[in-house]
């Protein structure tokens, strides 16, 4: 059998994020109100993940629309600058790339989205050769890809078709109704819910609990405890990883490098125990600089600390 040309295929959105830092909220009434600094950097979840894949030295293929506009070749070039191949992105000349807005204030943040092309994504967008030439399928941002949705159990089953494991990082639901998931969940071989949408998806108020839930429909979960670390589950056996003591610049990210390290250590046979600890190494780390990529940790500085 050849040996897969990649580790990952991650297959999602892309857009740009515009990162605003300071102790303030917004306010209406053509209030204007100052911040400490303001970054432009590489947003959406599927993207940052991406990068921190490759920078832990996975091999990744993306797959995703982009528009030709400046925030679409901002994105492309900041991710090529970061070793991720991008040969499975389709570019739709006059088409406009997404866009975030996010209010960073300590470990919490506000945020605000234009789609762009995120809702026109589908599964079918996701070429049988790309599937064919990676080991493993990671799909995030599964409440904003409303095109994606109903394509999504069906992609899964073929991605296990031909051998391949899948991933499902679902993010926050706009809409707040968390329904739906049921049929991409029975066909998700790994789950990355943080604590509030673990939370919110099996209607316990309780992470553990909650994990223990979803676990009925995904073998594996890596759950995201933010400043407390992470969960790790697998059957009956549970494993928790305490987040590294750092002065946290901007948590943007954090949350799609723990994906990455989590998926690492899967992809490389390692124990739960160890595979968690790199989760929560790879997600503390990535908060020590400003926006999601900045700050993402390589392999060797995320093994100094496990």
């Amino acid at each position: 059998m050849t040996e897969p040309t990649y580790d990952v295929l991650a297959a999602g959105e892309i857009n740009v994020d515009l990162i605003l830092s300071g102790d303030v909220e917004p306010a209406f009434g053509q209030a204007e109100k100052w911040v400490q600094e303001a970054t432009l950097t590489v947003g959406s979840s599927s993207a940052i993940f991406a990068c921190a894949a490759a920078r832990l030295g996975l091999r990744v293929l993306f797959c995703g629309l982009c528009g030709d506009d400046w925030s679409g070749k901002f994105m492309l070039d900041e991710m090529v600058r970061r070793g991720v191949d991008l040969s499975a992105v389709k570019i739709l000349p006059g088409e406009r790339t997404g866009v975030g807005v996010i209010l960073n204030r300590g470990e919490d943040r506000a945020i605000f989205t234009y789609p762009g092309l995120i809702p026109l994504f589908q599964a079918a967008d996701v070429n049988e050769v790309w599937l064919r030439q990676a080991r493993h399928l990671h799909v995030a941002s599964y409440f904003l890809q409303t095109g994606l949705q109903s394509g999504l159990p069906g992609l899964f089953e073929q991605a296990h078709s031909f051998g391949l494991t899948t991933s499902l990082d679902t993010n926050w639901d706009p809409a707040e109704r968390w329904q739906g998931l049921g049929a991409a969940l029975a066909q998700t071989d790994i789950f990355f819910p943080n604590q509030v949408e673990a939370c919110a998806l099996s209607g316990v108020a309780d992470v553990e609990q909650a994990a223990h839930m979803l676990a009925q429909w995904v073998g594996l979960l890596g759950v995201k405890l933010g400043s407390a670390g992470g969960l790790g589950l697998s059957g009956d056996r549970i494993a928790r990883a305490a987040a590294l003591p750092m002065e946290v610049v901007d948590t943007v990210g954090a949350g799609d490098t723990f994906d990455a390290g989590f998926l690492y250590g899967v992809l490389n046979g390692w124990s739960l125990e160890r595979t968690i600890r790199l989760a929560a190494v790879c997600g503390s780390l990535s908060t020590r600089r400003r926006g999601g990529v900045d700050g993402q940790p390589t392999l060797n500085e995320a093994l100094e600390y496990l």
